[in-house]
């Protein structure tokens, strides 16, 4: 090769390289950004609302006096919401990504449902509390309950389940497949377990980012009704007579931490601003407490699988 042509290669080279360097910098600078200001602003809202976190911020209901003001009912109303939450799209997400990835025939319809299940993951939570108000609240007569927003927010979240279980099963080799076939296995022996095992731990991440975007959710809840001032609890769900099981709770009004911190902001006093931040640092913590049980879990099943 003549010596102008390789040195036009290593410049090449050279240039390709630096601008894969420069590249990776900028982007390393940006994450870096966002990343301090978000800990700047998340430790300013600790801090500010630091004084107000005492056992009987947490045993309190909402108060007219900001000193007494609790959130009892905003955060049982958000535990219970985001029970509901859980059971109804973790299931049916899950399943529906397994039907649409390794059963439904590959055709147009295939693809249509695929375009539009992904579209829907992009679509404003404000369509999704329409949707709900009536189709839960007027149509089905669930009423403005825990039971409608826990719905609301599975279909909210549904998308994203269905999208990352898809690309989650997708991930795994064909030769693992083949594997199990060629020892006899069912088809849904196969998935059962092979695929899940190997692609559970993917799956929890889509389920993480799904419950994290629904328990900071405001728009839909408040479309169907939720409560911005309630200081009672809904009916436990133990009783103690067989089945020691109740569902009442499910019909109960409700409120939820987001709601509960626009009440506050939205009065001209500062204390409450203070109670604003108290509630939003109890918010974050109990969303980093759901994606560190997800994390745990993804971790522990994939501890257990033996690559």
């Amino acid at each position: 090769m003549p010596t102008t042509n390789l040195r036009k290669l290593r410049t090449n080279l050279n240039r390709r390289k630096l601008i894969n360097s420069g590249f990776a910098f900028l982007g390393a600078t940006i994450i870096a950004i966002a990343i301090i200001i978000l800990l700047g602003l998340t430790l300013k809202m600790a801090f500010q609302g630091a004084e107000r976190i005492t056992p009987e911020f947490f045993t309190s209901f909402p108060s007219r006096r900001a000193s007494r003001a609790g959130i009892l009912s905003a955060w049982v109303g958000t535990c219970l919401v985001m029970l509901v939450t859980a059971m109804a799209a973790i299931p049916l997400g899950v399943a529906s990504g397994i039907y649409l990835e390794e059963y439904a025939k590959k055709n147009w319809l295939a693809d249509l449902i695929e375009i539009n299940v992904t579209n829907l993951a992009g679509v404003p939570s404000i369509i999704y509390g329409l949707l709900a108000l009536g189709l839960f609240v007027y149509e089905l007569r669930l009423g403005q309950s825990i039971l409608s927003a826990g719905l609301t927010l599975a279909l909210l979240i549904l998308p994203v389940v269905i999208v990352t279980t898809r690309e989650s099963i997708r991930a795994i080799p064909n030769s693992l497949r083949e594997a199990s076939y060629a020892l006899g296995a069912s088809k849904w022996q196969t998935i059962w377990d092979h695929i899940l095992p190997y692609s559970f731990g993917s799956i929890l991440t889509g389920v993480i980012i799904g419950l994290s975007r629904a328990i900071g959710e405001t728009a839909p809840i408040i479309t169907i009704g939720a409560l911005t001032f309630i200081a009672f609890l809904p009916k436990s769900p133990f009783k103690s007579e067989f089945p020691f099981l109740s569902f009442e709770w499910l019909q109960a009004p409700f409120t939820v931490m987001p709601i509960q911190m626009f009440n506050w902001v939205s009065r001209p006093q500062a204390a409450f601003e203070i109670n604003a931040a108290a509630a939003g640092t109890v918010l974050i913590g109990m969303t980093l407490g759901i994606n560190a049980i997800a994390i745990f879990l993804r971790y522990q099943l994939r501890k257990d699988i033996k690559w």
